[in-house]
């Protein structure tokens, strides 16, 4: 390879060269350097066919450039021949591989310089006297640009070096600029300690900034006429506020300012939609100031206001479609108060109730009722499903004692409260919809109505089922209610088809043979099927093919308090009775000699038995409830 200045018109672009095209490529950015400094990296060029001609392998750009201030030269009489020379560097004979591969690595290989090299080559230049768009034309850079990279002459030099050794990222650096030396000095002491946490990247800059961080440009007044104080990025376009709570102050007085804009100019209503609040299109509809469409207007945290004109709620635009008003041509009059005079007065009237109903609790108490059965957007309370994927336990429930009594209860509250008889719950479970979806009156408010007519003791009984409904299956609850009433499930329940189908644990089941039948029967039986033990304590539980009767009989794990036969874990009703006995042990009680036994049929709400007496209490009662 030869070094050599060969003239312009006996260089071509060679096709093996990876920017070969027929369209001239872009030299926008080294144009400017080629004109003061001309082209200083030869190009590699090879012979062709024609004699004294080249092709160029690698140089397209610089090729072209070159051209381009040729010509602008000759055209101003500025030509004095040099210009019409290039720079090359000759390769020897050889075939297209080469040719390839040299274009191939004289585009790969260059790499751009970073911008700590840039920054010491750029402070050199200003300290020998070179202006900033000087430097800016020399290397077809944006004056911009220049400064960007002279600003980390604002980091301490060790944050420069930690740079240039690629230790920290450009988004960090760009941050840092943001930051005063003691701030600089505070994050590297933080960056020294291997025990402490070290704010990079957006993180550094709200760290910088306080944990506010709000750009300029969102600014819907006079930044410059404010004085507010801002803190430029110059490695970035934006600038930040440095004091946030001046910023709001200034931003909220622009905001109200397009409020009342908005308001003398017709529109209905102004919405402000405060940072913990978003809008969303899809939940309104368009309509035009004639349509009784407001403005909303979405305060983002970060600063930025975007103004909604124009929209409702969709349940308005149904409403408003209903009467006929959209299309009709009539301007719909502007509310009586604005949106924010509203929630003034909605606050101040909801204080005052809730103040006053200190002082009567059964208002409270059937208040509280009616949500747990409506629900609203502050109660969300389901029934529990009671729902299995094994048919046989579903059947199994269905076919239970304790269900029957509950169910006769449930079925002569919901005729009370005016329900339909097939409803599964007294529970609604999906909020005021499905309060008027079963009766007219309207939800939360119509059957509070309602329940103010009925007597305490009735209200008690409504309570009894809207608590049973919402009482979580497996759940820690039933371990301590059950032990604080002293449930006793001989009373409830007996082995069915469906206990022993899911019995199949051969150590558990030689356990309850020997509950059941002896420890003898379970030791000379140890050894048979599962099957057969199965059997031995269907026989012993029936008193049949000669097996003792044994009655009343519960498996350790349904019983209050409930225990497990081995040592293996994994019994739910365990765990969930060792949660509720965490705090203190709950002791048992018996229910109160008052209490009806809810297994006699007169104990259902408004159902006595057909014949009986009734006492004078009981007659107080009932005269109550038919009242009712």
């Amino acid at each position: 390879m030869k070094l050599d200045f060969i003239p312009l018109d006996k260089l071509s672009v060679s096709k093996v060269n990876m920017r070969y095209a027929k369209k001239a490529p872009d030299v926008s950015d080294i144009l400017p350097t080629v004109r003061r400094r001309g082209v200083i990296q030869p190009v590699i060029v090879r012979a062709n066919c024609a004699p004294d001609a080249f092709e160029i392998i690698a140089g397209s750009r610089r090729f072209h450039a070159a051209l381009i201030v040729a010509a602008e030269r000759r055209a101003t009489g500025e030509d004095d021949g040099e210009t019409a020379l290039l720079p090359c560097a000759i390769l020897d004979e050889g075939d297209d591989a080469d040719a390839v591969e040299a274009s191939l690595i004289e585009n790969m290989a260059r790499l751009d310089p970073d911008e700590v090299t840039q920054w010491e080559t750029f402070t050199r230049l200003v300290k020998e006297g070179r202006k900033l768009d000087d430097i800016a034309m020399t290397f077809g850079l944006p004056e911009l640009t220049i400064k960007r990279v002279l600003a980390l002459g604002n980091l301490l030099p060790r944050i420069r070096q930690m740079y240039a050794r690629e230790e920290i990222d450009r988004a960090t650096v760009r941050h840092l600029t943001l930051a005063s030396k003691n701030q600089q000095k505070a994050w590297l002491a933080l960056a020294d300690d291997p025990d402490t946490y070290v704010p990079t990247g957006h993180q550094l800059k709200a760290w910088l900034l306080g944990g506010q961080s709000i750009g300029a440009k969102y600014a819907l007044f006079d930044v410059e006429a404010s004085g507010l104080a801002t803190i430029a990025d110059l490695f970035g376009d934006d600038c930040y506020f440095a004091d946030g709570d001046a910023f709001w102050n200034a931003q909220n007085a622009a905001i109200e300012a397009r409020r009342e804009t908005y308001l003398d100019e017709g529109w209905a209503d102004v919405v402000i939609v405060p940072p913990s609040e978003h809008f969303s299109t899809w939940e309104y509809e368009k309509a035009g100031k004639r349509k009784g469409g407001r403005v909303y207007v979405d305060v983002r945290a970060n600063g930025e206001v975007t103004f909604h004109e124009g929209y409702v709620s969709r349940k308005e635009a149904s409403r408003i479609a209903k009467t006929q008003a959209i299309g009709s041509g009539q301007k719909i009059a502007r509310p009586e108060i604005t949106s924010t005079m509203q929630t003034y007065i909605d606050l101040h009237r909801h204080a005052a109730v809730r103040a006053t109903i200190l002082g009567s609790p059964g208002i409270a108490l059937r208040l509280m009722v009616a949500h747990a059965i409506v629900g609203s957007h502050l109660w969300s309370i389901r029934p529990e499903p009671q729902t299995s994927r094994n048919e046989a336990v579903r059947d199994s429930l269905d076919n239970a004692p304790a269900e029957a009594v509950f169910d006769e209860r449930r079925q002569a509250v919901l005729a009370m409260l005016g329900f339909a008889a097939e409803e599964p719950t007294v529970i609604g479970g999906s909020g005021e919809a499905a309060w008027e979806a079963r009766d007219s009156r309207q939800g939360i408010a119509g059957l509070f109505r309602r329940l103010i007519e009925l007597p305490d003791a009735v209200i008690m009984e409504i309570v009894t089922i809207v608590m049973g409904e919402a009482l979580a299956s497996g759940s820690a609850a039933v371990e301590a209610v059950g032990l604080h009433v002293g449930v006793d499930m001989t009373r409830w329940w007996s082995a069915d088809d469906a206990f022993f189908d899911i019995l199949r644990d051969r150590d558990v089941l030689l356990h309850i043979v020997s509950e059941v039948a002896g420890q003898s029967v379970a030791d000379a039986n140890r050894g048979e099927k599962t099957k057969t033990l199965k059997q031995i304590v269907r026989d012993h539980l029936d008193g049949t093919n000669g097996r003792i009767k044994r009655d009343q009989w519960v498996p350790r794990w349904m019983t209050f308090p409930p225990t497990a036969y081995t040592s293996r874990g994994g019994v739910g009703t365990v765990a969930a009775h060792a949660i509720a006995q965490a705090d203190r042990p709950i002791d048992r009680m018996a229910p109160c000699d008052d209490e009806p036994d809810p297994t006699t049929p007169g104990a259902a709400v408004g159902r006595p038995v057909e014949g009986q007496a009734m006492s004078p209490c009981d007659e107080e009662d009932e005269a109550d409830r038919l009242a009712a």
